[in-house]
């Protein structure tokens, strides 16, 4: 009798996918005896955005939590996504780094590395997929799947078999946007089968509505494993749900064997974790057919609404998915997984926000453009790539073998703060932030981004006033949007708002106050609290250099004195965990600098100030 294998994504990917990668080790570990007693084929548990959320929000060393996971869960495979050679960032590395990674990976507890090229350029995969073995490990080679005018089964199955001709142990169909059909996933599992002669896994997110009934059809042309999530995680942007598929195959020759009771006390528990997640819940948990046209993936779906929520542009995402598809295009059809998928997404985001199309262009998209990622499926749209870095030279042989070996340097760039080879890497995959907390660390004033009860959320918004509203005012209305304000003297304060789209600078003078509670003030005057708020000029000329979206500082490239031509890089920006390099709009003279290395910027300030030569 034919057995169906699952691989359970509860730990990784399906809260990656319903609540932007937010779930805490702490709450995974009461329940990690029971996901053990299973006997999933694999319980995916790191990699992917899991290592950057760590760091970046939850305040976790991500190797502690390898490390603790693996204690907790002796008896299964653990299991990694890894990007080839882009790791776990957002950059090719160089491959002494990829080996070190791969080497430290496995000996921390991944017995599985899922490894994928966002580009599906197989000289991006080697020296990754050769360290997995040397380390002994399972190597699952992965085909990107997508839709286009350049990708068909042909192309698929010769990817599968390349995989497999570099030692690959297992093939996944990762379509990481839920782009499969019932009837296509048969074809391909059934040319699959003809050309390969190792394990088909299929990877398939429940978005579009289909990864149910694809499943079945790919287990009937002869897929043997198939990842699922939890029902309490699972479906939506998410996975169909373990429960689900496990009933579905019940009493078939395809029969899973695994328990459904006891897979019910595990949904119980993940249930009442997820309440506590609240305030990162993703608006798309339910079935979005968009998909099929704009081609985002789960993963990049939740993150993406809450990136959107914090720059205060989430109506805008329909804007943004229109977009997104137009983007891609234009850089020759890449699947949209990590880092393409954020590469694409942002620089839509971008379009939409700015107004202009490719008015700003990200650091990554340029690199992309000259061919940093490897190969592009398909051609380039040739007046985009010249808006976008003139007349660069495209790059044509394997990215990686333009780098030096890296180790030494980030080795000696971290003494200070890393304390062991994981610290180094971990520097390695993320220099400002991971830098920032590694140095947290070690000092112990880490402290994680706060979980609001809904109770302490609705008490917190009574303290707020609205930044964005419409007053009307003698029958005529007014859109009024606040976006900043200067200090204030004892009574007087200067707020900058946008009135129908143009901005004005208003004074306030206080002449009374009330309890924000809600309890009346005596009218006293009371001395204001200082707040945490730029006080930037507002740009008045065309020589005030600003940024469309709100972000971090991550480097200042010039002094004031300097000389600058326009298009010379000013400042690189960090917004949604893309670089973006604003230039000087004119040639001058740099006459002031208004920001450093760390500082939190909005739109509407001015950053630097250049003066015409």
């Amino acid at each position: 009798m034919a057995k169906t294998h699952i691989s359970e994504l509860v730990l990784r990917d399906g809260h990656q996918s319903i609540i932007a990668t937010r779930m805490r080790t702490d709450d995974m570990l009461p329940i990690c005896s029971k996901l053990d007693s299973i006997g999933f084929w694999s319980l995916e548990a790191w990699g992917g955005a899991t290592f950057d959320s760590c760091v970046r929000f939850l305040k976790e060393d991500p190797w502690e939590r390898l490390r603790i996971l693996r204690k907790a869960l002796p008896n299964t495979r653990i299991q990694m996504l890894l990007r080839g050679q882009n790791l776990l960032g957002y950059r090719h590395y160089s491959d002494d780094v990829v080996r070190e990674f791969v080497k430290k990976s496995a000996s921390n507890g991944i017995d599985v590395f899922r490894i994928f090229d966002a580009m599906n350029d197989m000289r991006n995969l080697r020296v990754s997929i050769e360290a997995v073995k040397k380390a002994g490990k399972h190597a699952e080679g992965c085909i990107s799947y997508t839709t286009s005018p350049v990708h068909d089964i042909p192309q698929f199955v010769l990817l599968a078999a390349e995989l497999e001709a570099l030692g690959c142990d297992t093939i996944c169909i990762k379509d990481m946007a839920g782009l499969l059909t019932p009837y296509a996933t048969f074809e391909l599992v059934t040319a699959l089968r003809a050309a390969i002669n190792i394990p088909i896994h299929l990877h398939s997110h429940a978005t579009s509505g289909l990864s149910g009934m694809c499943f079945l059809k790919a287990v009937e042309a002869g897929a043997t494993i198939l990842d699922t999530c939890n029902s309490s995680f699972g479906e939506g942007a998410s996975h169909p749900s373990t429960e689900s598929v496990v009933a579905a195959l019940q009493g078939t020759p395809y029969d899973t064997g695994l328990d459904l009771g006891a897979l019910q006390e595990i949904t119980a528990y993940f249930t009442e974790v997820r309440k506590k997640y609240w305030q990162f819940e993703s608006a798309h948990t339910g079935v979005d057919s968009r998909v099929l046209v704009n081609h985002v993936p789960g993963g990049m779906i939740s993150n993406l609404s809450n990136q959107l929520k914090e720059l205060d542009a989430l109506p805008r995402m329909n804007e943004v998915l229109d977009e997104i598809p137009r983007v891609r295009e234009d850089m020759g059809y890449p699947p949209l997984v990590t880092p393409t998928s954020q590469i694409v997404g942002t620089q839509a985001v971008l379009n939409v926000l700015t107004g202009a199309r490719y008015k700003s262009v990200t650091n990554e998209v340029k690199n992309y453009l000259l061919g940093h990622y490897g190969k592009a499926p398909g051609k380039v749209n040739e007046e985009v790539r010249k808006l976008a870095v003139g007349d660069g030279e495209v790059v044509t042989c394997r990215p990686a073998d333009l780098l030096e070996n890296e180790m030494g340097r980030l080795i000696a760039d971290s003494e200070t703060f890393a304390k062991s080879e994981e610290d180094v890497l971990t520097f390695a995959m993320f220099p400002d932030i991971g830098k920032t907390f590694l140095q947290e660390r070690n000092a112990n004033t880490l402290k994680p981004e706060q979980l609001l009860t809904r109770e302490a959320a609705a008490t917190a918004s009574e303290r707020y006033a609205p930044n964005e509203f419409k007053v009307t005012l003698h029958g005529e209305t007014f859109h009024i949007k606040l976006t900043g304000s200067g200090h204030h003297g004892e009574t007087q304060r200067p707020f900058y708002v946008s009135v129908d789209g143009i901005s004005e600078e208003v004074i306030v003078e206080t002449l009374s106050e009330i309890e924000v509670s809600g309890g009346q003030s005596n009218g006293k005057k009371k001395a204001a609290k200082p707040e945490a708020e730029s006080s930037r000029p507002r740009p008045t000329h065309e020589g005030c250099v600003t940024t469309a979206m709100p972000g971090t500082i991550v480097d200042v490239k010039v002094k004031v004195g300097d000389t600058v031509e326009a298009g010379d890089g000013v400042l690189v920006i960090e917004a949604m965990k893309m670089e973006n390099e604003i230039q000087a709009p004119h040639s001058g003279v740099v006459i002031s600098v208004h920001v450093k290395k760390g500082d939190s910027v909005a739109p509407d300030e001015t950053l630097v100030e250049i003066q015409y030569t």
